[in-house]
């Protein structure tokens, strides 16, 4: 009976090789982008105000401008100011002008009237006159110069994400060009003979190559520029052709399959040649396999990962290691991926050799923890890392102990987010 050949490699702890990630994954060279281009983007310096907003006292309402000490009364409406015009006249004490909201207020004013608290009366001389019911005190309705954003107000802060009410912000302090942290270009190769392009038709002992298509749409949603570098086959050449365009073209490459200890599993070894394995195998379920390298090439590190060539196994080890090396790369001040507490909607088995990421859908539950409310983790059923309907419907890895029996419904346990709550 031949012997079961022993790996090189220690088994590291999931926290402990993600902390061996992170170490080598810094972020990329800032960039300036045109704000059309800005939205998902890392803000890689702080932005400043240059202008006081808003830049004139502005109505708050539809109304009159008045002059505050005036109080109720009779008046003439001596004219009209609108959003994005300037009064060319002066407002006299016992006069008022009809003004809209965000229009500048008139000169010679100091407070607005909501148009609920006026009256328009006839008029025998074609002057518009209307009644003032409501007494206010100067400031009553306007936005004083400023009072939302002074000049020399930091706007933003370096290490923002920019949504669009980032956006927005940026937008109004006239910054046209922002400067933010790039997006990593992440390459995908798949590996092996038995792989063939999803159009094609299956010979004999082949698949479907799902692990590609898959990994291309993962870096996609998590805010990297995906690369697609096809199939390699088992070959040294082959895989060492795919592994060099990977590195010349991108910032991280991510290979599929190859990794674990058969006689045709090529990547660890052409690893070690064309660069640096800092891990080889890792304390988890599924995804034992991973391996994580690093290279340099024209002067700047790239990183790799080895993903496991089963589907589950590959998509899993990818949201718990590379989801954050890509947010760290791409300037996120935390890269980690969100953690909540959830409680198990049914019982699951625990393993006794190996701490388990367990496939599972979350969603808020407003009748947990007395009508407290709470998020309630159901399972997607078989974990097998062959079957990738576990990972339909996903949107939490369920943090499992390593230990023997199982939890039971209504246990607590550490969730963490890999896709939206429905």
């Amino acid at each position: 009976m031949t012997a079961r050949p022993e790996s090189p490699y220690p088994m590291l702890p999931v926290p402990e090789a993600l902390e061996v990630v992170l170490a080598q994954a810094h972020p990329l060279p800032a960039q300036t982008v045109p704000l059309a281009q800005a939205l998902g983007h890392i803000l890689a310096a702080d932005v400043v105000a240059r202008e006081p907003l808003p830049p004139f006292p502005a109505s708050v309402k539809d109304g009159y401008a008045v002059v505050a000490a005036d109080g109720p009364g009779d008046y003439p409406v001596v004219g009209e100011v609108t959003a994005g015009r300037v009064a060319d006249f002066r407002l006299s004490p016992g006069t008022v002008a009809y003004i809209t909201t965000g229009a500048p207020l008139p000169p010679g004013a100091d407070a607005v009237v909501m148009v609920e608290e006026t009256e328009r009366l006839p008029t025998d001389d074609g002057t518009p006159r209307v009644r003032i019911h409501a007494r206010v005190k100067p400031g009553d309705d306007v936005r004083p110069v400023g009072v939302d954003v002074a000049a020399g107000q930091q706007v933003l802060a370096a290490g923002e994400y920019i949504g669009p009410a980032e956006v927005g912000l940026l937008a109004t302090a006239g910054v046209t060009q922002v400067p933010v942290y790039p997006r990593p270009r992440v390459a995908v190769l798949s590996t092996g003979d038995e792989l063939v392009e999803p159009d094609q038709p299956l010979g004999p002992g082949q698949i479907r190559d799902s692990n590609r298509a898959m990994l291309l749409a993962a870096v996609a949603a998590n805010g990297g520029i995906p690369v697609d570098l096809g199939i390699a086959g088992d070959s040294q050449e082959a895989l060492e052709a795919g592994v060099q365009r990977g590195l010349a073209e991108a910032d991280i490459l991510l290979s599929s399959g190859g990794v674990s200890m058969g006689e045709l599993d090529l990547i660890k070894p052409l690893l070690e040649h064309a660069g640096t394995v800092h891990f080889g195998r890792i304390h988890m379920k599924p995804g034992k396999p991973l391996t994580f390298a690093t290279a340099q090439v024209a002067g700047r590190k790239k990183l790799i990962f080895g993903l496991p060539g089963n589907p589950v196994s590959s998509l899993v080890t990818f949201y718990l290691m590379a989801v954050p090396a890509m947010r760290q790369m791409a300037g996120w001040p935390n890269p980690h991926l969100p953690r909540v507490q959830a409680h198990l909607a049914q019982p699951l088995p625990l393993d006794a050799h190996r701490p388990e990421y367990h496939r599972a859908t979350l969603r808020w539950e407003p009748s947990l923890n007395q009508g407290r409310g709470g998020f309630l983790a159901t399972s997607t059923g078989s974990q097998a890392s062959s079957r990738l309907l576990s990972m339909r419907t996903a949107n939490a890895l369920l943090e499992l102990p390593q230990r023997a029996g199982r939890l039971e419904a209504g246990d607590v346990v550490t969730a963490l987010l890999i896709g939206p709550l429905g």
